[in-house]
Order: structure tokens, then C-alpha cells, then sequence
């Protein structure tokens, strides 16, 4: 039973189905997140004569790195603001603003793992470059994945307009976004500035 306050995206049990069933997924993807960076703390002291965080990160490109994939969190939250207002026009510029501050972001980290593999840190350097290059370069394809994934949700959105469908589907992708962005601050918090400080 739905009424004129619940929002779009809840107007339908399939929908409703479908968001439960994104948070379930999103718990699987806190366990393998929750898993690399145990596996990042267990080996984070393992250098074995290779280059420490606190040697390679560079506080600025990280910060700047950071600025970008949270303000994307904003864009997104505005994107699903307009969405629920019916204005197609401001969900897309939100949306492709999202996508643009996403794309920032990976040139940026793929400009700092080119820096790090001149510095001497690759996968195959030491155990924590391995966790380090791991954990992040699986939320480096999540990004990816989400850019590509709300790309094509967009080109849905120009043909078919605001509906009870398309703004579940647009929905669930900014949950996924948000989520990535929470997993962000903790790779910040737990992995830059502890490793800088160490």
C-alpha cells in the first residue's frame, strides 16, 4: 500500500523488493570490503625493504582524491532530490556532475598508482603493497562499474523519463554510490593518514 508521500521509487512492491534485495547485496559487499582491509592491517607492516605509506602517499593528490568522490556523494544526493520533485532536467545534470566528479577521481588514483610504481611500490614489492594495490584497486573497478552503470541508467532515463522503474533503478545506483564513498573515508581515515603518521 502506497500512498502520494512515499517516495517514486517505493511505488511498487517489485521495487520495494528490488531496493531490500540491494541492501542484502550491500552487506555481501561490506564482508568483502571488511575482508581486504583485514587482510591490509594483518600485512601492513610487511615491507620487506620496499617503500612504506608513509614514504609514497602524497597527502595532497589524496585529499584532492577525496574532495572529488565525496562531493560526488553530494551531486548524487541532489540528483535523487530532483528525481523525486519530477525534474528530469536537474536529475541529469546531478547525474552526469556524479559522473564527472567520479571520473576525477580514478584519474587521479591511477595518476598516484603511476607514481607509486616509479617510487618502487607494485603488487609483486611487498605484502603491503599487495594488500594496499588490492584493496584499492578493487574500489577503484566498483567506481568503474558505477560510472558505467549509471551511464547507461541515464540513457534509460532520456528514453523512457521519470517512472516508478527508472527511478528505483537510479535509486539502488546511488545507494551503491553512497556506499563506495563510505568505504572511501574509511581507506582514507585507516589507510592514508594512519599509514602517514606510522
Amino acid at each position: 500500500m502506497t500512498s502520494h508521500t512515499t517516495p517514486l521509487e517505493y511505488q511498487s512492491e517489485q521495487t520495494q523488493m528490488n531496493i531490500l534485495g540491494f541492501w542484502v547485496f550491500l552487506g555481501a559487499e561490506i564482508v568483502l570490503f571488511s575482508t581486504l582491509f583485514a587482510s591490509y592491517f594483518v600485512l601492513e607492516h610487511n615491507t620487506a625493504g620496499g617503500p612504506t605509506g608513509e614514504e609514497i602517499f602524497v597527502l595532497k593528490d589524496v585529499l584532492i582524491e577525496t574532495f572529488l568522490l565525496l562531493t560526488s556523494s553530494f551531486t548524487s544526493g541532489l540528483a535523487i532530490h530532483s528525481m523525486r520533485n519530477h525534474d528530469k532536467k536537474g536529475l541529469l545534470i546531478w547525474m552526469i556532475v556524479t559522473l564527472l566528479l567520479g571520473a576525477g577521481f580514478l584519474y587521479m588514483e591511477i595518476n598516484e598508482f603511476i607514481h607509486y610504481v616509479h617510487e618502487g611500490a607494485t603488487i609483486q614489492t611487498s605484502g603491503f603493497t599487495a594488500a594496499f594495490f588490492t584493496l584499492l584497486g578493487t574500489h577503484g573497478a566498483h567506481v568503474t562499474f558505477g560510472i558505467i552503470w549509471i551511464s547507461l541508467l541515464l540513457v534509460q532515463l532520456v528514453r523512457r523519463g521519470i517512472t516508478v522503474k527508472t527511478s528505483s533503478k537510479l535509486f539502488i545506483a546511488s545507494l551503491y554510490w553512497h556506499f563506495l564513498d563510505v568505504v572511501w573515508i574509511f581507506i582514507f581515515t585507516f589507510v592514508y593518514l594512519k599509514g602517514m603518521v606510522m
